[in-house]
This record gives structure tokens, sequence and C-alpha cells, in this order.
């Protein structure tokens, strides 16, 4: 089988029919994960040689719209192992790169600090050396699949050397961890993005990951093409799912009184039509990104910041237009409509933030440093 035919058989069985308590309860989709491993899915961008499936980012970004498309908590918890794993496959020990090439271990990024938030980039945690090991102090904002992954990419600032920040490997039963408070979100209720807090975090120096103050390129220029792209990817399985719900809803609800379906009204079809051309935009972007990076092209860095930025406010307007088109229907759980649109909601706060993404764009077609 295909990895995709793997993947759709674990969405039927799996995922799918666990999404509405996945939402409902905030419970994390342990199932799936479990199935995802076991299948070597977990092990997707994981290189052949430690055993792992060897493929690339375009088959990760059709895991994550998959996924999502039935239960975009789960594809979130998803993308940031994949983006987890980015690190760990150019830093990690053989060891660990085997086991989440086999499925046995799930790993997510620990980034946004609440000092610093959305800028991902500049960690304001601190960490100092004691002997032969570093001790770190911290809070980050939001952490996905907190206290369910096996192990969080950690960033602080560098203990030592010039830079910006420094990335460490650490186990989330580290003592000195702890969770600050359970994540009881309006959207992407179960991927656990909690809080996490360092107090007095003992590693061993050999956790580092990469040279001391050397991750901002990492981050840069390894993993926010990783995460934007998967990002992107998750919103547009997500509108893929609104768009067929409502179209649905609209194709089989009736206007009794002169026994029209609502989607013979052409306003319902216009607002439809325009909710699809916006995915489908999306679609094409990341496409392009896809290609833009797997060629090297100039405007790579310019379509990773893109892709973000348009499917995440896409999936905005194309949730918000199910909404409208279906009703009062749409504010009833049962529709499922309602979760498309509260999980619509993430994206464009995700760090980098849409907003933050605009200025970026802005400062690069200008001829400006981005980071500046």
């Amino acid at each position: 089988m295909s990895y995709l035919q793997l993947l759709d058989a674990i969405i039927q069985s799996t995922t799918a029919p666990a999404a509405v308590q996945t939402d409902r309860d905030s419970a994390f989709p342990r199932a799936t994960v479990d199935a995802l491993g076991s299948a070597g899915l977990l092990g997707l961008v994981s290189a052949k040689e430690v055993g792992g499936l060897g493929l690339g980012l375009a088959e990760a970004a059709q895991v994550i719209e998959r996924l999502s498309k039935a239960c975009s908590s789960t594809a979130m918890v998803v993308c940031m192992h994949y983006c987890g794993t980015t690190v760990i496959e150019k830093f990690g020990s053989e060891a660990l790169r085997r086991d989440i090439a086999a499925g046995r271990h799930l790993t997510t990024l620990a980034w946004s600090d609440a000092g610093s938030r959305s800028h991902f980039w500049a960690p304001v945690g601190a960490v100092r050396q004691d002997g032969n090991e570093a001790v770190i102090d911290g809070n980050k904002t939001m952490v996905t699949s907190a206290c369910e992954a096996d192990s969080y990419v950690w960033s602080t600032g560098p203990m030592a050397a010039e830079g910006m920040s420094t990335l460490w490997l650490v186990d989330r039963r580290n003592a000195g961890l702890s969770e600050a408070k359970f994540f009881d979100g309006m959207g992407l209720r179960g991927n656990r993005s909690s809080p996490i807090s360092a107090k007095g975090m003992r590693l061993p120096l050999s956790a580092m990951l990469g040279a001391d103050g050397a991750a901002f390129d990492t981050m840069i220029n390894t993993v926010l093409p990783v995460f934007a792209t998967l990002n992107a990817s998750c919103s547009i399985g997500l509108m893929d799912a609104a768009l067929q719900a409502a179209c649905a809803h609209v194709s089989g609800s009736k206007l009794e009184h002169i026994q029209t379906a609502l989607a013979d009204l052409p306003t319902i079809r216009a607002y439809l039509a325009r909710g699809q051309i916006k995915a489908d935009c999306a679609r094409t972007l990341r496409d392009d990104t896809l290609a833009a990076l797997a060629a090297g092209r100039a405007d790579a860095m310019l379509r990773v910041m893109q892709v973000k930025v348009t499917a995440a406010e896409a999936a905005l307007e194309v949730s918000d237009i199910a909404m409208r088109v279906c009703g009062g229907a749409a504010f009833r759980k049962d529709v499922g409509i309602e979760r498309y649109f509260r999980d619509a909601r993430a994206a464009s706060i995700m760090a980098p933030t849409s907003d933050v993404l605009y200025d970026f764009i802005g400062k690069a077609i200008c001829g400006m440093p981005v980071f500046g």
C-alpha cells in the first residue's frame, strides 16, 4: 500500500470517527497518533537509513491536508511532529532518529516565549552552564502536544556564544517542567497547545541541537519552510471540509413553500463559488511554494511567507462563508461547520502571525532586511 492508502485507512477507521469527541472533550488524538506510528507515517520525513520512509515536504503536505479535512487538531499535532523531526534529523542522535522512524517517538516544537511571543526566533528564556549541564528557566506560551509528545525541541537564548538562539532536546518527563494550565481553547481543542514552564530544568550539554547561538538559521531556513507549508496545508484541508459540508447542507435543505433547495438560490451559489476560489488559490500557492523550495528558486522564502498568511486568511473567509450560507443550522454542533469555523481561527495567530507576515512580506518586496 502507498503512504496515502495507509493514511486514508487510518483516517476512515480512527481519525474521522473520533473528531467530534476530540473537539468536544479537548481529547488528545492518541489513537490516531499510535496508528500513524504503527503504519510508519510518523517517520514519513525520516531518512531511509534510519528506517524512515525518506519522503519529503510535498508528501508531508498531503498527509496534513488529508488529516485536517477529518480533524484539524490531529493534523496540527502531526504538523508539529514533522517540524520537530526536521531538526532532529539534522542534529539528533541516530537512536532517537530510529525511534521516530519506527513510530515510537512523538516530538514537537517549544519555541514561542511569553516574553517575545510570536517572534519565535528571539527566545528570552534564561540558560546558564553549570559544569557539564545547562540550567534553563523560561515560559513557553503554546506548545502543541504539551505533556503528550515524548520530546520538545526547546529554544533558549545562547548559553555563551554570540547569536540569537540555541536549540535543545528536552524529554517531556524532565524534572523542572510543568504545564502551566491545561489547554481549553476555542478551536483546535485536541492538540493540547498548553503553556509549559521550565524552572531550574537541567540538561546535559549533549542535549544541545546544533551549535550554541546558531539556531536562527535552523529556525528560519530549515524549519520555517516546513511549518509554513504544513500549516497552510492544514488550512487547505479545513477549507475543503467546510465547503463540502456547506454544499451538502444547502443541496439537501429545501424551502418547502416554493419547492426549491437552498442551492437553487444564486446568492448561495455565489458565496460558495467565492469560497472555492479562495481555497483553490491557497492550494495553488502551496503547490508553487513546494515547487519553489524543491527548485531552490530565488523567490522560495517569499513564497514561504506568503503561503501561510494566504491560507490562514482564506480559511477565515471560507469558514465564515460556510457559516453564512448554512444560516442558523451552522450554529448547531451536529452539522459540524461551527467546528471548522472555530478551528480556522487558529492559523492566523500562530507564530509568525498573519500581521507579522504581512510586515515581513512588505519588507521583502521593498528590498529591506526582513528580520532587521
